[in-house]
């Protein structure tokens, strides 16, 4: 019986496979067709102009780009239960460049950005039980947003904090 089975499927499978494929005859009527819409023509044309472009040079003197004040747009998280760990002290807004849960992985990074020459502190969320790294805090909005900018190249998920004492 078992044999019977092993034949069957054997059969099946050789008719499955033989019968995908794709035929000559298929690919031949294809290529008729595409011919036909050229309009029968046995040379081909590019339809390209072999003549080079010539783009003017124009010198027009730079200009400062406009900087706008754009910290009124930027959001800014508030957490009202934080304790600092380790450094002098939290301002209104800071810039956090890191969220840990493990308190080792987040003084690793605060000892990073003191040799880079950042004043960086250590912060606890009692409720979240997260570890936050303050690379730069500020009493203005828009120094931090300035500072949360530029750490942006080496941080780029830097958020801001505002520390509702």
């Amino acid at each position: 019986m078992k044999k019977y089975l092993i034949l069957c499927a054997g059969l099946c499978m050789i008719l499955a496979l033989g019968s995908c494929k794709s035929k000559e005859s298929a690919y031949r009527k294809a290529y008729d067709a595409a011919n036909a819409n050229e309009g029968n023509t046995t040379t081909t044309t590019t339809g390209y102009d072999d003549t080079p472009v010539v783009t003017p040079f124009v010198e027009t003197p730079a200009t400062a780009p406009s900087v706008s004040d754009n910290s009124d747009n930027v959001a800014v998280r508030t957490e009202q239960n934080l304790q600092v760990v380790s450094g002098s002290g939290l301002k209104a807004y800071s810039v956090v460049v890191g969220s840990f849960s493990v308190k080792s992985n987040a003084e690793n990074l605060v000892q990073r950005l003191r040799a880079s020459g950042y004043d960086a502190q250590l912060a606890y969320n009692s409720n979240r039980n997260m570890y936050r790294v303050v690379a730069s805090t500020f009493s203005d909005k828009a120094s931090a947003v300035q500072s949360r900018t530029r750490l942006r190249d080496t941080y780029p998920d830097a958020w801001l904090l505002y520390y509702g004492y």
